[in-house]
């Protein structure tokens, strides 16, 4: 069977459980869970990157102390996860009617395929923040996620809900996407790294090209719904910037990426092999530029973001475990 026909199959037969499970974004919770990684690679470092060393050799990636806290901080995030992208999937039940979507932008599309009402993923927003306190409350209590874990994902939690739903609704006030990289491309890591040691700001300047990198995706994966999000009053940065600007500052972004990798790696924040692994999808930016307010799809800019997570995750693990 088709993977189209198995989706109808589920929409038709289970169209609730279809919908919860389409509107968390799997593709994107995927993602999560990469840069998750990378944070923890990151930890591997020891001095400077983190305050301690956790794994140093393949055997301890699979040891209590190293493994324990990583599964800990995983379960604690995914609730967290899902309840932001349930709230702007809520959120965004008008922009997402109106534009047509992409593989990469215009919301999952749950609600209009099954015909339910946007009332229910509002209820379902409202579960999965419960979830999460929940889990967030219950590592605490436990010792399972030390106390600067937790401030990093109520830092993480309470704006991402805040970017999307009311009163202050961050995406259309355009603040929205200086939210999302400090959310997705700064603290994500940051946490990741904080579940199994404590991150130092070296650290936070060894993230920062990736989060220059989520700053040119997200204006290539908004600008597909530049007219559907201005229609209905999200003030979106492309909504509110000409063609010109916007292309002007995400070749900004993606110089400083760049330079941003280079001069790391000129004084010994990035190994040779993280800083190479990560200019190699970089440069993937300037096809995206070269695109971006040309064509629809935002492909190549959501490709070099990917590429920049992987590259630079997969280094960094094999700099701190297997090198």
């Amino acid at each position: 069977m088709s993977v189209a026909r198995l989706r109808s199959a589920a929409v038709d037969r289970t169209p609730r459980l279809w919908c919860l499970w389409a509107a968390s974004r799997p593709s994107q919770v995927a993602l999560v869970l990469l840069v998750y990684l990378l944070g923890v690679g990151l930890s591997t470092a020891g001095p400077p990157v983190a305050a301690a060393e956790t794994a140093t050799g393949p055997s301890e990636v699979t040891a209590e102390p190293f493994l324990g806290p990583v599964v800990d901080g995983a379960l604690a995030l995914l609730p967290v996860t899902v309840a932001i992208h349930y709230a702007n999937e809520y959120a965004d039940v008008e922009t997402d009617a109106l534009t047509d979507r992409t593989p990469f932008s215009g919301g999952s599309g749950a609600l209009e395929a099954t015909g339910l009402p946007p009332a229910f993923l509002r209820r379902a927003t409202i579960v999965a923040v419960g979830l999460s306190a929940a889990a967030i409350v219950a590592g605490l209590v436990a010792g399972a996620l030390p106390l600067e874990t937790v401030g990093l994902l109520v830092a993480i939690l309470i704006p991402g809900l805040a970017y999307s739903l009311r009163p202050l609704t961050l995406i259309r006030r355009g603040v929205g996407e200086f939210v999302n990289v400090a959310l997705g491309g700064l603290l994500l890591p940051l946490y990741s790294v904080a579940a199994v040691s404590r991150p130092t700001e070296i650290a936070a300047l060894a993230v920062v090209p990736f989060a220059l990198a989520v700053g040119c995706n997200l204006l290539a994966t908004h600008w597909p719904d530049r007219e559907a999000d201005a229609a209905v009053g999200k003030r979106t940065l492309v909504v509110r910037w000409s063609p010109d600007r916007v292309r002007r500052v995400y070749a900004v972004l993606a110089g400083a990426a760049t330079a941003v990798t280079v001069g790391l790696w000129g004084v010994d924040v990035l190994p040779t092999t993280v800083a190479l692994a990560t200019l190699g999808p970089l440069a993937l930016l300037g096809r995206g530029w070269w695109v971006l307010t040309r064509q629809r799809s935002p492909f190549p800019s959501v490709l070099a973001m990917v590429g920049v997570a992987a590259g630079s995750t997969a280094a960094w693990w094999w700099v701190g475990v297997f090198s």
